[in-house]
């Protein structure tokens, strides 16, 4: 079976709604790359670390956290700034800013073997993966990054959910 890459986020989802997402798209492995996995209060408690992992070994979907695709807390800084500046949120942001881009880019993607990973998840016999951090837009973080990268090697197909 072909390989083919999601992303998610969980800003602006219920619990239903994001689990319902996943199990539509009979994902297989779920790969959270943030840097903390945690989100402070009750609105989105279910993918803070256990509770997200408990649900998804319920619902025999696989779960992988890579650390080092997260960004620095320098690189999330010069977001931050950069969303100041436009007076944007974090929640609200529809695009990462061109300095995020530059920087994670060559500190953290071009540092990562993106082809080892792809290699040991397909060995294991995932193929419908998806990639998670917090933004409801891929395009807002660096989740679209990261699969843009991997259909870059790979022509895999990418939907965001």
């Amino acid at each position: 079976m072909k390989t083919e890459i999601y992303t998610i986020g969980v800003y602006g989802s219920t619990e239903e709604t994001f689990f319902s997402k996943l199990i539509a798209a009979q994902i297989d492995l779920f790969v959270d790359i943030r840097q903390r996995r945690g989100v402070r209060g009750n609105q989105y408690k279910y993918v803070n670390s256990n509770y997200l992992q408990a649900k998804l070994k319920e619902l025999g979907i696989g779960y992988l956290y890579i650390k080092d695709l997260s960004p620095t807390k320098e690189i999330r800084m010069k977001q931050k700034e950069a969303d100041k500046v436009i007076g944007e949120t974090k929640q609200k942001r529809t695009k990462l800013g061109s300095v995020f881009v530059h920087e994670y880019v060559h500190q953290i993607l071009k540092e990562y073997d993106i082809e080892a990973l792809m290699r040991t998840i397909e060995s294991e016999g995932y193929n419908r993966i998806v990639f998670f951090c917090v933004e409801e837009k891929a395009e807002a973080c660096h989740r679209s990054l990261v699969v843009n990268r991997i259909h870059e090697i790979y022509s895999y197909s990418i939907t965001n959910l």
